[in-house]
């Protein structure tokens, strides 16, 4: 699938208006976690390459910003559709968008990578860095996360201390609850005996709001999220979920456009017939009919709702 590496902006939980940057193709990744948005990870990636040219993505970078007015934007973020560091060129291009703009950037990673010194030197010219912490001990680590076999825990972890040494940015953890596995008590300890160590700036509490690629995957009950809240401390906040207007400015053609957002960031559909309220209702069912018959989408149910995905991500039993 041929699509732009630059899309949005879309509604962030934690940055606002963030138009997104994603210089890995689908689903490139190192890890095959149970709740992921953009389904399982076949096969695994662990080398660093050059993905796509990164002249070519900053282009698109300024081709996007020079589109929006001032205020239509909060960041600039790296969002891979997979794992972010997996690109090899990701510091030159944090660089690149620096010289370009003053909107703050972003970068969103598993954190795998950041034993590696060249990956911690990269990143530390982002103004935030977000990586994840979603257990406590190696073996919730390989059930949650479901890495290669490579990437061990202590690596993890490591990496996670290393960069805090070396940072001065923001550094935001991302604790992503799943439902009897890491909302129990001792396994938020756990995870709070080690940001004792890895000491970010804030932890940030999610739950699943996208379609996650195991269809056993449920967000935390209102007991485990007040659980998780008081275990992990002061500087955790409880993100939920944000609804917002979704940018198809970003494309000549509606259907690649909505496309290039939901292979990196699946749409309810109601999100997605919100985002097409600009157009008259005749052209939002002709759009959606289009969607549907092009082969490059499909749905997928959860929750109770229904989601708007590429069809290449692979989600357990819940082809709609």
């Amino acid at each position: 699938m041929n699509l732009k590496q630059v899309f949005g902006p879309v509604p962030s939980r934690r940055l606002g208006k963030s138009l997104g940057i994603d210089p890995i193709p689908l689903k490139t990744c190192n890890w095959n976690c149970v709740y992921c948005q953009l389904g399982r990870t076949r096969p695994y990636r662990t080398e660093r390459r050059y993905n796509f040219p990164n002249l070519e993505i900053l282009s698109q970078v300024r081709e996007a910003l020079e589109k929006h007015q001032p205020g239509e934007i909060d960041w600039v973020t790296f969002v891979g559709s997979g794992e972010t560091t997996l690109h090899s060129g990701i510091g030159e291009m944090i660089r690149g968008v620096n010289a370009m703009t003053d909107i703050p950037v972003a970068v969103i990673t598993n954190g795998s990578l950041l034993y590696l010194p060249e990956v911690r030197e990269e990143l530390r010219a982002a103004d935030a860095v977000l990586p994840s912490l979603d257990a406590g001990d190696p073996i919730l680590y390989r059930r949650i996360n479901r890495p290669h076999p490579s990437l061990t825990y202590e690596r993890l972890t490591g990496g996670l201390i290393a960069f805090r040494e070396e940072y001065s940015g923001h550094y935001w953890l991302e604790v992503m609850l799943v439902r009897g596995l890491n909302d129990t008590e001792k396994a938020l300890r756990d995870i709070a005996d080690w940001l004792e160590k890895i000491r970010p700036d804030e932890v940030h509490l999610v739950q699943p709001d996208r379609p996650p690629s195991e269809d056993w995957v449920h967000p935390p009950d209102p007991e485990g999220l007040a659980r998780a809240h008081d275990i992990l401390g002061k500087v955790a906040k409880i993100i939920m979920p944000v609804d917002g207007e979704f940018d198809l400015s970003g494309n000549d053609d509606l259907i690649d456009a909505i496309v290039g957002i939901i292979t990196r960031h699946p749409m309810k559909e109601s999100e997605l017939i919100n985002a097409l309220s600009k157009w008259k209702p005749s052209e939002v069912r002709e759009t959606l009919a289009q969607l549907a018959s092009s082969g490059r989408a499909q749905t997928v149910s959860r929750e109770g709702f229904r989601f708007w995905s590429a069809s290449e991500a692979y989600y357990a039993q819940s082809n709609t």
